[in-house]
């Protein structure tokens, strides 16, 4: 692991805030150096997947993670307060169980939570601490906003109550230094509030660019949130340029007299693993197979097993059906924990070694000298069909539709990412540069040689 890692990153998911395109992530942090990167949007996770195959694409170690809203008291309340609706806290994802949890707390800060922002509260943290690493946050963390405040005692209990939920050696206080004035006060408190209270320190840039040249692209998403423009001036929080992905070197100058802070970087992330990929749950279940003696190698080797199971996941992600299967995978996993009869599999999916694998059939395809051609074939593009038979019983059928709704949900179509997210980002990008939004459609309207409509 390289010296310095970023643990505190917001990419395109933290919507009119974050300005980092998952794509770019990785190879920005390539060029600075570095071999490893946290996403850490703001209260939501819809980035992680694309994040961790973007990461995995550039040979860059994901650490999957999510910037949350801490309710003052209960997720619960919500009534009105003069000291804000929510603090932020960083939990970054040691292992798959801490991923889990950590999609349990975002999905209950949504469904119970919702507050201006999605919000947990103590009791999600305690039920869901297993396997974070917390951080202390930015400047809108509770800590850091105790110190600046002076309230050192009321700091030092919560940070003992992190350290309760979380443990010593997972809760870490967390150092900026964008040259705001209100950080350099805070800095030297956080420093000093660690070292008494035997925490350890960790170094961040609160990345919401990857270039310092593209503070001028975030500004006009903040204009857009705030509903202002970039003649009005950057919003406080981001008075200066240097909320972009600094390279390892920029970072070791920066934080030059705290140089375990950079060094705890790279412990964190050497600490995180979290991998849900097709390939490893498929070699999983491969394993357990032969484990249970489903799997017996007497007609055919294991070297044509694992053949044909690599062969079957070169197709399968080429096209890019691993989301599909996985998503089959999971509905026919809950089926079979709550007893719901499932079928072993027929028509064309019955011949995927990896469906055997995953436990979505039952059928080994080698053993019965099936073809996985006949299912998916890369030189006849077609949607892959797996014939699942559940239990004709209504209410067990209606059990499981009711947990592919809560686990995936509906199809929805965002606007912003539909075939008008050109034409309305555009808009409003004019509108947060000062430039009315109703100008700017007469204008388009005039270029495309159409009458414009009445502004009235």
């Amino acid at each position: 692991m390289s010296g310095f890692v970023h643990l505190h990153l917001h990419s395109e998911y933290s919507l009119l805030d974050g300005a980092c395109r998952v794509k770019g992530i990785p190879k920005r942090v390539k060029e600075c150096g570095q071999d490893a990167v946290a996403i850490t949007d703001h209260g939501v996770l819809y980035g992680a997947v694309a994040f961790y195959n973007a990461c995995r694409a550039e040979g860059v170690k994901p650490i999957i993670g999510c910037e949350v809203y801490v309710a003052p008291e209960s997720r619960f309340d919500k009534t009105y307060r003069p000291d804000g609706y929510a603090d932020h806290l960083v939990l970054l994802c040691e292992n798959m169980t801490g991923y889990k949890n950590l999609i349990a707390m975002v999905s209950k800060s949504f469904t119970e939570g919702f507050y201006n922002k999605p919000r947990v509260d103590e009791e999600l943290l305690r039920n869901h601490s297993e396997g974070l690493i917390a951080l202390s946050a930015c400047l809108g963390g509770k800590i850091p906003k105790l110190l600046a405040k002076g309230e050192y005692d009321r700091a030092v209990e919560s940070a003992r109550l992190y350290s309760s939920i979380f443990g010593k050696d997972h809760f870490y206080i967390e150092i900026q230094n964008h040259g705001l004035p209100e950080q350099r006060v805070v800095l030297p408190r956080l420093v000093h509030f660690a070292e008494v209270c035997g925490l350890p320190l960790v170094a961040t840039n609160d990345c919401h660019y990857l270039r310092r040249e593209d503070a001028a692209t975030q500004a006009i998403l903040m204009c857009i949130q705030t509903n202002t423009t970039v003649e009005s001036g950057r919003p406080a929080a981001f008075a200066t340029d240097e909320f972009y992905l600094k390279s390892t070197e920029e970072m070791e100058n920066l934080f030059a007299a705290y140089p375990e802070a950079i060094a705890n970087t790279a412990r964190i992330a050497e600490r995180c693993s979290v991998d849900f990929d097709l390939r490893r749950l498929t070699y999983e279940g491969f394993e357990s197979r032969i484990a249970k003696g489903e799997i017996v190698f007497s007609d055919h080797t294991r070297e044509e097993y694992e053949s044909r199971i690599e062969y079957e996941l070169t197709v399968i992600e080429k096209m890019g059906y691993a989301d599909y299967f996985l998503i089959v995978q999971d509905y026919v996993n809950f089926a079979k924990s709550k007893d719901i009869p499932v079928g072993p599999g027929r028509g064309s999916g019955a011949g995927s070694l990896v469906a055997f694998a995953l436990g979505i059939t039952d059928v080994d395809s080698i053993k019965f000298d099936l073809l996985f051609e006949r299912f998916l074939n890369p030189e006849r593009v077609s949607m892959p069909d797996i014939d699942v038979d559940f239990c004709y019983n209504l209410w067990r059928r209606s059990r499981l539709a009711d947990h592919h709704l809560r686990h995936h949900g509906r199809t929805r179509r965002d606007p912003r990412r539909g075939p008008r997210a050109r034409h309305v980002l555009c808009r409003r990008g004019c509108g947060g540069k000062g430039d009315p939004a109703g100008a700017w459609h007469h204008d388009r309207r005039r270029a495309e040689g159409a009458r414009p409509k009445s502004a009235v």
